[in-house]
């Protein structure tokens, strides 16, 4: 059992304070600070017209659900995030405040040059188009997650974390849209709407925190794809770990407020308590910011990278290093997978 805490808002707590039922919406049931406690009944939700069915796909460990596809399915999603629906959506991952939950304190990762505190990114160039919020409803809550369009066969790809799309070993999410280049409210390239969505197989079946990545393949708008109107980053597989890496975000709680894209820089190291695969950078972005990318060799004058990671969790005794896993031969299998979508 791990002692990390997902980037995911405390969805029973405000549930509670809403006078609402708990509906177990914070990810899977291992994240949970109270472990020990019954595990709440979600509540009725309203699904778009589509199927959502879970195919383990033959020939590799990737699972999947088919989305909102055809003309209904994407008129629903639009139709149900209204401005007000957008506006009180929660960041799907708080960081709880419990110190030491394996016995000692996490161990802090100096960096000589990093920069720790999420800066407002206001350089354009590729990343503030092809980074994005997403809202999707897990457990009858309707939340927000980060996301980043990637380069793809089908042109309609984009990366976030597992737990932005599917509650580990529970619920997938549903009313999933993608929004590029959100920034205060403002949709310049408008939204898109989820057809299929994949995840690891290690992540559905044990919420593995090592395997908290989520690719899917979203509806065309307007008759274009995705990367036709704002382009992708690129993506890596078994690059070399301790690199300089540029994370990017949304983070929605204190001191920031989820409407503009904020940036963290500096080395990555792996898990110093050896609880999974990720690596981890110093950042204080908090909740809103799982699944935004985590760029390396990136050029701050194009805006240009190459996806090796995605903002995953932080550790409750420390909430200034932000972790994300390693893209490796499942994360390539994920996206061959999802790319032929």
């Amino acid at each position: 059992m791990t002692s990390s805490l997902p980037l995911l808002a405390g969805a029973a707590l405000v549930a509670g304070l809403l006078g609402a039922p708990q509906t177990g919406a914070t990810t899977s049931e291992h994240r949970q600070q109270a472990a020990s406690a019954p595990r709440p009944q979600p509540a009725a939700k309203v699904r778009p017209a589509a199927k959502s069915a879970v195919v383990a796909l033959a020939g590799g460990d990737v699972v999947e659900r088919v989305a909102a596809r055809g003309t209904p399915g994407r008129r629903h999603v639009l139709g149900y995030w209204t401005p007000r629906r957008m506006a009180a959506a929660v960041p799907i991952d708080p960081l709880g405040t419990a110190a030491g939950m394996f016995g000692r304190p996490g161990v802090p990762l100096h960096q000589r040059g990093a920069r720790t505190s999420g800066t407002r990114w206001n350089a354009g160039g590729s990343v503030r188009r092809t980074t994005g919020r997403v809202f999707l409803t897990l457990g009858g809550l309707d939340f927000v997650c980060s996301a980043s369009s990637v380069r793809s066969t089908n042109k309609d790809l984009v990366v976030t974390a597992g737990h932005c799309v599917k509650d580990g070993t529970g619920a997938w999410a549903d009313n999933w849209t993608f929004v590029p280049g959100y920034d205060q409210g403002r949709q310049p390239y408008g939204q898109f709407t989820a057809r299929r969505m994949f995840v690891a197989g290690p992540w559905s079946r044990s919420a593995d925190d090592s395997y908290d990545i989520g690719m899917v393949a979203l509806n065309h708008r307007g008759g274009r794809h995705l990367q036709e109107v704002v382009g992708g980053q690129g993506i890596a597989f078994g690059a070399a770990r301790g690199r300089q890496t540029h994370g990017f975000g949304f983070p929605a709680e204190a001191p920031y407020n989820g409407e503009h894209l904020v940036y963290c820089a500096g080395p990555v190291r792996a898990d110093p308590h050896g609880q999974t695969d990720d690596q981890g950078m110093r950042c204080d972005m908090t909740a809103g910011s799982s699944g935004g990318p985590w760029l390396s060799g990136f050029d701050a004058a194009t805006g240009r990278g190459t996806i090796t990671s995605v903002s995953s969790f932080k550790y409750s005794d420390d909430h200034g290093t932000m972790y994300g896993p390693y893209f490796g031969d499942v994360a390539r299998e994920l996206y061959t997978t999802a790319e032929r979508s």
